[in-house]
């Protein structure tokens, strides 16, 4: 099998477990989606029922700033470094520079044969950048409303040829290996909303990819976060229950696998994804803030400024005047006694006028 069918099979098999099955705990979780022919993560072990350490999001947020390129903060701890060390490759100079974050709501966590953590302490996280000129950001979570496609933009996003489906009288249809058919009714609230949140995901990728493409061509090209959340689930969730996930995660697992495939082959293999399942109801802000600290700025030497105390400034102000004083009246009797000691001097012994000259 080629590198690029295996990563597409590991692919689909992630997201599809990742979203189609529960664990009774309900934990969220996070997936860290790699490359196989180069990987950024530590190899997943073989035992599916082992995973790495739970992670906080701040955790994950320091994770992420170094798959970019950039240390971790300078407050991350010993303990939540030796996290890190189970997710990463130990290589600091060989790191993606591109990352795609993407949070689901409306989904459960779950255990699987992949690079996976639960997430605890879920308060929301900051992602620390440099300075802003080193980095892009694209974000997938632009406003969308069901106008911005029409029956015909459906028709040609489930015709295309990796969905080969059909859309007709509201009614879209996805044929699966299995001789099974994914059907969804446009006009049922939950279905549109799950839909259109998909195609619109699909078109934001695109035009990530577009950007790249531009960026491609600076001399210096920037690291590039890519980061959204996709709501399209929790519709259905909400009103089929469990069976709706289900369903929808299937669609969510084809179109998303082609779109990162997509991705991996724009940015040459060096972009890796974390894909965040949030169980809760999704909230208006991210689960992850982007902030950026700007380097120290150069040191001058000034006085370091003080509240106003009066006495002290008559202090500072008389010993300034006194040494002042006492250096400028030490110049002047310096320079009078070279004065005299000059003209006082026999021409004779000025060594510097009779240099060649021998004196008896």
């Amino acid at each position: 099998m080629d590198p690029n069918s295996s990563y597409k099979f590991t692919f689909l098999l992630l997201l599809s477990l990742f979203l189609h099955s529960t664990v009774s705990d309900g934990a969220s979780s996070v997936f860290f989606l790699d490359n196989p022919s180069h990987r950024y993560f530590r190899s997943p072990s073989p035992d599916a029922s082992s995973k790495i350490s739970s992670l906080s999001l701040s955790e994950v947020g320091a994770a992420i700033s170094v798959l970019l390129g950039f240390a971790p903060p300078v407050t991350l701890s010993s303990a939540s470094s030796s996290k890190l060390n189970e997710v990463l490759v130990p290589n600091p100079f060989d790191r993606p520079g591109s990352v795609l974050i993407l949070e689901v709501t409306g989904a459960e966590g779950v255990s699987i044969e992949a690079l996976r953590s639960n997430v605890v302490n879920k308060n929301r996280a900051d992602i620390q950048l440099p300075d802003a000129g080193e980095v892009s950001l694209f974000s997938l979570d632009e406003p969308k409303t069901d106008a911005e496609y029409s029956d015909k933009e459906l028709s040609e996003f489930v015709s295309a040829s990796w969905l080969s489906g059909s859309y007709v009288n509201e009614e879209l249809t996805i044929p699966l290996e299995d001789d099974a058919d994914l059907i969804f009714q446009l006009s049922k609230e939950a279905d549109r909303e799950f839909v259109t949140s998909l195609v619109s995901l699909t078109h934001k990728i695109q035009r990530a990819m577009e950007m790249h493409q531009d960026l491609s061509g600076a001399v210096h090209r920037p690291s590039e976060l890519i980061s959204g959340k996709f709501d399209g689930l929790k519709a259905l969730k909400e009103q089929y229950g469990a069976e709706g996930v289900v369903k929808g995660s299937k669609l969510f697992s084809i179109v998303m696998s082609k779109m990162f495939d997509s991705l991996t082959e724009a940015y040459k293999g060096q972009i890796v994804g974390v894909i965040v399942c949030n169980e809760t109801p999704s909230v208006a802000e991210s689960l992850f803030n982007v902030i950026f600290t700007s380097p120290p700025s150069a040191r001058w030497l000034e006085e370091t400024k003080t509240s106003p105390n009066s006495t002290v400034i008559e202090e500072i102000i008389l010993v300034r005047r006194t040494v002042a004083w006492i250096t400028g009246i030490l110049l002047i009797i310096a320079t009078l006694l070279g004065i005299y000691f000059l003209f006082n001097m026999p021409l004779t012994r000025d060594t510097l006028l009779y240099s060649n000259v021998k004196l008896d």
